[in-house]
């Protein structure tokens, strides 16, 4: 029974996946989604590495899940210009993770709602791993970003 609902459960998270890309691709056409490029769950990098962020980006980097957006690949040297155009890709990848975890949170609920508590857990976990936890790297690596944005506007005003 325990496979049955995992199986079920990463069926759902890359089923939400495209679902996410699908209301990303909506809203990015709206003007609710200018908010949603600033989104910062969790800004103190102590925490970030408490919550184990740094093993799951050394797993991201080092399994088939890097396949997945090569567009998110960084090459060893970037231009300054280029920087603005990756934070948007980033920004769509973190939003695409988002709405997928709403996705499967619909799931969750109509899992708990019908007393399916074990069920309701597992597609959690999953949730977890699959959407939430690149949510929070992608929000990692744009602070990264912006603080390097920051120093290069500075420094061209300085110039």
């Amino acid at each position: 029974m325990l496979i049955k609902q995992i199986t079920f459960s990463f069926a759902i998270a890359f089923i939400s996946w495209i679902v996410g890309m699908l209301l990303n691709a909506f809203l990015a056409k709206t003007t609710f989604y200018q908010p949603l490029t600033h989104l910062n769950f969790i800004k103190n990098e102590k925490l970030n590495k408490l919550l184990g962020l740094n093993v799951f980006k050394y797993i991201l980097l080092h399994s088939f899940f890097k396949f997945f957006n090569p567009k998110l690949s960084m090459k060893k040297k970037i231009k300054a210009s280029e920087l603005n155009e990756y934070r948007k890709e980033m920004t769509a990848a973190e939003l695409n993770h988002l709405l997928a975890s709403g996705f499967m949170n619909v799931f969750i609920f109509i899992k708990i709602f019908k007393g399916l508590y074990l069920f309701a857990l597992v597609i959690t976990l999953v949730n977890l791993l699959m959407n939430i936890y690149p949510v929070l790297l992608q929000q990692q690596n744009k602070r990264r970003i912006d603080k390097y944005l920051t120093i290069l506007t500075l420094r061209s005003r300085l110039l």
